[in-house]
């Protein structure tokens, strides 16, 4: 059935988000409407601030007229195509069946589709449009110039502000929500943090960075956050040599921590005893820090089934992030610029404390030191520079020589 929120809008009438349209079909094809003119539609909708259309209904009398049990595969291949061959980029849509009542009293199938705001500008086959009211309009040169600046800026910045469905506010935890609140948290200073942000429904709902940052288990939504571990006691990834092994969950700064805590529990550390005894460890402490941070920061998790997986060799540690570098980045380039994909992460992450001993306040440096000091402590300690490599690009990887 379709929620009574929705039943409510249909009674206003179409709007900006909201359009109603008549469907016929005749054999297996679809007659009405036009197929160029409804991905206009489509496109217009992505281009401004998505909504739904809703196939079945009279835009006249906003009654349901219903869709044929029978054709109802037939439309729903009908938009996809749109969707797909038709528009360019191609569209992202939930299509969905659902019953209304028609002016009877009688349930009849309609066809739900719902378009989020899209990162990216569409051309369907009339041009460039946007939605206006209740109807799309063409956008003129200057419009559509300043419509691809802001897209392509927000594909930069927005996805660790996204909103994670089926989350809620009490899943929030209050302990680790203060910390960045600094009072209790009230949902305007949630908001404005964007660790929480309203939904189409006008409810509240946590954000990529508030499920990472501020929930105890980040991993009931996003099941690919997280580290694994492993230690070699050799210098092959062989189970025969495996020695020790962890998947390194909870929120982001938990993760630092405790892949540290891995990292130190399994590493050599060589003792040499002159006039009084010193350590020299296997890594340095300080550089695989900054090498973390910057992991549970910069790693792209729009990517599922991914997750930041560490290897302890007797001879190296290798690190693996995934996504790409973030804007123009380089490896070459990586100590000497800066560009961050989740810019709410490396905010929040900027006002969690450091782990003590690392003369450091909070875990994260926005001053772009990460690279630097990772480059020169591997140089103090094994006279290596660390080697970054990129594979596939789709994935970073970190090798870190051991001391000798």
């Amino acid at each position: 059935m379709i929620g009574t929120n929705l039943v409510e809008r249909i009674r206003l009438d179409e709007d900006s988000a909201l359009e109603l349209k008549r469907i016929d079909v005749s054999g297996n094809s679809v007659c009405t409407p036009d197929t160029g003119d409804f991905a206009d539609e489509l496109a217009a909708m992505a281009n401004t601030h998505g909504g739904t259309v809703l196939l079945g209904m009279d835009n006249l009398s906003r009654d349901a007229l219903g869709i044929a049990l029978n054709d109802l595969d037939t439309v729903e291949g009908w938009v996809r195509g749109i969707c797909n061959d038709s528009v360019e980029p191609a569209l992202d849509a939930d299509i969905l069946k659902l019953t209304m009542p028609d002016p009877t009293g009688q349930s009849v199938p309609i066809i739900r589709i719902d378009l989020r705001r899209s990162h990216f500008v569409h051309k369907s086959p009339g041009g460039y449009f946007r939605r206006i009211g209740r109807s799309k309009r063409e956008l003129a040169p200057d419009a559509l110039d300043r419509l691809f600046q802001e897209r392509s800026f927000s594909r930069l910045t927005w996805f660790d502000e996204t909103i994670v469905p089926r989350t809620k506010r009490s899943d929030l935890s209050y302990t680790l929500t203060k910390r960045f609140t600094g009072t209790d948290p009230t949902d305007d200073a949630l908001r404005k943090l964007r660790i929480m942000r309203i939904d189409e429904d006008e409810v509240d709902r946590l954000t990529i960075a508030g499920v990472l940052l501020c929930t105890p288990e980040p991993q009931r939504w996003l099941a690919h956050a997280y580290i694994q571990a492993v230690s070699y006691a050799a210098e092959r990834s062989e189970t025969d040599y495996q020695t020790d092994a962890r998947d390194i969950v909870g929120p982001l700064d938990e993760q630092v921590k405790n892949a540290l805590h891995f990292i130190n529990r399994n590493m050599f550390v060589s003792a040499t005893k002159q006039h009084a005894r010193s350590d020299r460890p296997q890594f340095s402490e300080r550089a695989v820090f900054e090498a973390l941070v910057n992991a549970v920061a910069h790693r792209d998790y729009s990517i599922p089934g991914t997750r930041i997986r560490l290897h302890l060799f007797a001879d190296r540690l290798e690190l693996y992030v995934p996504g790409a570098l973030a804007s123009t980045l380089t490896t070459d380039s990586l100590h000497l610029r800066q560009s961050s994909r989740n810019e709410l992460i490396v905010s929040l992450l900027s006002r969690c404390p450091a782990p003590t001993g690392l003369d450091r306040m909070h875990l994260m440096d926005r001053r772009g030191e990460g690279v630097p000091i990772i480059r020169s402590e591997c140089q103090r300690l094994s006279g290596c520079l660390p080697e970054y490599s990129l594979l596939d690009e789709s994935e970073l990887r970190l090798v870190l020589r051991a001391a000798n």
